[in-house]
């Protein structure tokens, strides 16, 4: 059995400045985009397939930064919390204390590059969304980490050999390390695998497609082991909340890979 290691929440200390362990993981997520970004529009098939060139990344950064935290933080308020947050509106706007849906972000996302990029510049959504989705994953990766390092959204109970106790649970059980499953799956193992599809031409929709069927099934099955949130606990059929959250994500996905575009 092993235990959590409680590492300190603040990971640099300038003076008065605290740099805190998830804000750098949200660095790591936005940097990774970056520099993966950067390096495929340096080649003509990517900046062919995307309509993008390499100026236009910042922007594209920006855009898709400003959807995963407004989405983010909206889709937990709605997804997860609507009748606290009814109750304390102001509250809403209190990121510092936590909660960020990736459900959420997504939406974020999607909505930021359609109305604020796309339009904007007249480019066709799908190539550009299909341009995102590969560099995504790592900086889900990064939260997971960061999630891990904070001692959060701990497992369920368990026997394996790798249990791990979280003091911040505050009931001594050994559990899951389920950040490090999501980490490896939605992070590192969806990372590989849309990198690797994407790298040969693919029809318009198949590559965002594939995000959406891969996190789903990544996320779903880690699910299992995850510790649903104590204030909603098991829901229907004895599904947790991120489960049911990524059964209209795989449809979606499915879909948009039957229906993608033949080039």
């Amino acid at each position: 059995m092993l235990v959590h290691p409680e590492f300190d929440p603040i990971a640099i200390q300038l003076g008065p400045l605290a740099i805190r362990w998830y804000g750098l993981m949200y660095l790591t997520a936005f940097a990774a985009f970056y520099f993966l970004g950067r390096y495929r529009l340096g080649k003509p098939l990517y900046r062919q397939q995307s309509g993008l060139q390499v100026q236009d990344h910042e922007d594209l950064l920006f855009w898709g930064a400003m959807g995963v935290v407004l989405g983010g933080r909206l889709g937990y308020v709605l997804f997860y919390k609507p009748a606290y947050y009814l109750s304390h509106p102001l509250e809403i706007f209190f990121i510092w204390q936590g909660g960020m849906a990736f459900h959420g972000g997504i939406l974020g996302v999607t909505i930021a590059l359609i109305l604020l990029f796309c339009r904007r510049r007249q480019l066709r959504f799908w190539p550009v969304i299909d341009f995102v989705a590969p560099l995504v994953p790592l900086g889900l990766a990064a939260g997971r980490l960061g999630n891990f390092i904070n001692g959060e959204l701990w497992g369920r109970a368990s026997t394996v050999p790798w249990a791990m106790v979280f003091p911040q649970a505050g009931d001594g059980l050994a559990r899951h390390p389920s950040q490090l499953y999501q980490f490896a799956g939605e992070g590192l193992l969806l990372f590989a695998l849309l990198w690797w599809y994407s790298s040969s031409p693919r029809p318009a929709r198949a590559v965002s497609g594939m995000f959406l069927l891969g996190y789903g099934i990544f996320r779903f099955l880690a699910e299992f082991a995850r510790q649903p949130d104590a204030f909603l606990g098991f829901l229907a059929f004895g599904a947790t909340m991120g489960q049911l959250l990524c059964l209209p994500m795989m449809a979606f996905g499915i879909y948009l890979l039957k229906t993608a575009e033949r080039q």
